[in-house]
């Protein structure tokens, strides 16, 4: 319940600032992921590089200010060691998203043509496919089955805040962000597991 009432107010914020915007441009973007699960009882973390692709949307609703938003493919993950079962285990954990973020951005005239963007808001995301290894075994990442009893498997639905810093130089777009989950995707009751991620994304407005 409390998941779906986060993804109304989500959805209810959008819908009231889009209902305000003086222009709108769309952009296609992508580009690095580095994400990692934080957790208080995983040993020996390691970054796990992946990417994402997907179609933005800017709704400008006064002078400098919009609402930032679109659609994106994102694969993350983690790469960590288990000590659950006695001996360490290897464990590589691969999750693939569909991601809709809804930031606000405040963007900084630098030059005409070429403006600074700060940007921060929410997003939610939900799991639609990946695999992960524990030693020799392997298995959907969203799958509801123990493995060794070091991974049960992931939660499909995500969501947390994020923050970013970009430039747009004409149509061209660069973005630095971070987004760290608020929700806990361990289906284990005694686990408490969260994605944060860092991208480098490079898009094209149109």
């Amino acid at each position: 319940m409390r998941k779906f009432k986060l993804s109304l107010i989500i959805a209810f914020f959008g819908m009231v600032t889009l209902a305000g915007a003086q222009s709108v441009s769309y952009s296609i973007k992508g580009g690095l992921n580095m994400s990692n699960f934080y957790a208080d009882d995983l040993d020996d973390k390691d970054m796990k590089v992946g990417f994402h692709v997907g179609i933005g949307a800017d709704f400008e609703f006064a002078p400098n200010i919009a609402l930032q938003t679109g659609l994106f493919y994102s694969t993350k993950g983690a790469e960590y060691l288990s000590k659950d079962d006695g001996d360490p285990i290897d464990v590589n954990v691969s999750a693939n998203y569909l991601q809709l973020p809804i930031h606000v951005a405040y963007k900084i005239d630098v030059t005409p043509g070429t403006k600074v963007v700060l940007h921060a808001g929410p997003y939610i995301a939900y799991g639609i496919g990946g695999k992960a290894k524990a030693g020799t075994l392997e298995m959907d990442t969203f799958k509801d089955d123990a493995m060794l009893d070091v991974f049960n498997g992931l939660k499909p639905f995500d969501a947390g805040l994020g923050l970013g810093v970009g430039a747009e130089f004409g149509p061209i777009l660069v973005d630095i962000g971070w987004d760290m989950g608020l929700t806990n995707l361990a289906r284990s009751s005694n686990v408490d597991v969260k994605n944060q991620n860092a991208y480098i994304s490079l898009g094209y407005k149109f």
